[in-house]
């Protein structure tokens, strides 16, 4: 019985150092007012075009802490906002602007990871929540831990 409630508490523990930290705000706040059939150019509205959404960080060693930034545009006619990023491990922080970004301008979410405990191929993956449509964008990494 007390091998079992280690074990249980063990993968918990596991389970929980794996979840996204950055939140960001409610998404719910953000007015979206075009429908779930996608982007309307006659309404006023943000949308964010990545250059890539998808980064190999090829072969590191166990313990390294690297950085990409993904360049993003808003190519929509109304100001962007991103409302959080959420990382699918804890090993996976996203740094996102808070400000609002007007029509034409550029910016950058840098993704971090730390690869301590790792080994093997590694994919890791940050939801960008935003005022777009979808309102979610997906941007991933990858690496090979030594």
């Amino acid at each position: 019985m007390i091998k079992k409630t280690a074990y249980i508490l063990f993968a918990t523990l596991i389970l929980a150092s794996c979840n996204g930290t950055d939140k960001g705000a409610d998404v719910d706040i953000i007015n979206n007012p075009n429908s779930a059939t996608g982007y309307n150019e006659s309404e006023k509205m943000p949308k964010i075009v990545f250059e890539t959404d998808m980064h190999d960080f090829g072969q590191l060693m166990a313990g390294e802490t690297i950085s990409y930034s993904f360049k993003f545009t808003n190519t929509g006619n109304a100001d962007l906002v991103i409302s959080g990023c959420d990382a699918s491990c804890g090993c996976t922080v996203a740094n996102y602007p808070k400000e609002r970004i007007a029509p034409g301008k550029t910016g950058y979410i840098t993704v971090s990871f730390k690869s301590q405990g790792m080994s093997g191929n590694q994919i890791k993956e940050v939801i960008v929540a935003s005022n777009t449509q979808p309102s979610k964008t997906r941007l991933r990494i990858s690496a090979t831990v030594r």
